[in-house]
């Protein structure tokens, strides 16, 4: 079964203006897949339908084959605990250190402090962030800070996690680092949905792509499609 399908969403903003026009696809639990295409796609509108910060003006999104249309009041926040999300720009509290930062998610869930510090130690490990627990992230790398993120998604091991831009900032073998990172999650069954504008990195991923125009998709790329750019 799915855990993610788009049935014919379309998304129109004042003006108006169209940002998704009938865009279909279903992602698999567990799957890896890239959404790429240029700047004003309709990339991050598909993301933020799926974390609710939007409503489709018409079709209809299924997360776990629940209607989001149908997630309203206080389960919209139940729906966003199932989801991780990580930024372009971090989004750290830089009054915190690293460790405050990864377990806001468990804190808000009220797990107790003692699980709660076993679960970060942990992720941090595999995030390569052990030992930086008490720094803050002004203390840290660019690098290290989209790092700090991704720990900050998955702590509460979501059923998917989006990324919009997650390496935007980064240079190339940062951003190939990052990617990485991002692709071992599905071997512990969770779902990653990435935005990225550089194709020539996605294709490097070696998955899945969907290729959006002006807010049309205009191509579902499997991975034994894909070639080097």
């Amino acid at each position: 079964m799915p855990i993610l399908r788009f049935d014919s969403v379309s998304k129109v903003y004042p003006g108006p203006r169209s940002a998704l026009d009938g865009v279909s696809f279903a992602m698999d639990a567990g799957e890896m897949l890239f959404v790429t295409g240029h700047s004003g796609a309709g990339k991050s509108t598909l993301l933020r339908l799926i974390h609710l910060a939007e409503r489709p003006s018409g079709g209809a999104v299924l997360f776990e084959d629940r209607n989001l249309a149908k997630v309203r009041g206080g389960a919209i926040a139940r729906h966003r605990r199932s989801i991780g999300v990580v930024y372009q720009n971090h989004e750290l509290l830089n009054d915190r250190d690293v460790a405050e930062n990864v377990a806001l998610p468990l804190v808000l869930r009220g797990m107790r402090r003692s699980e709660i510090g076993k679960r970060v130690r942990s992720i941090l490990e595999r995030v390569g962030l052990g030992g930086r627990e008490h720094a803050l992230p002004t203390q840290l790398s660019a690098g290290e800070q989209q790092r700090v993120g991704i720990a900050r998604a998955v702590v509460a091991e979501p059923a998917l996690l989006i990324a919009d831009e997650p390496t935007g900032n980064l240079d190339p073998t940062l951003s190939a680092e990052i990617l990485a990172l991002l692709a071992a999650l599905p071997e512990r069954g969770t779902g990653v949905l990435v935005a990225s504008h550089d194709l020539g990195l996605v294709r490097r991923m070696r998955k899945r792509v969907l290729v959006l125009d002006h807010g049309r998709l205009e191509d579902d790329i499997a991975p034994e499609d894909l070639v080097d750019a």
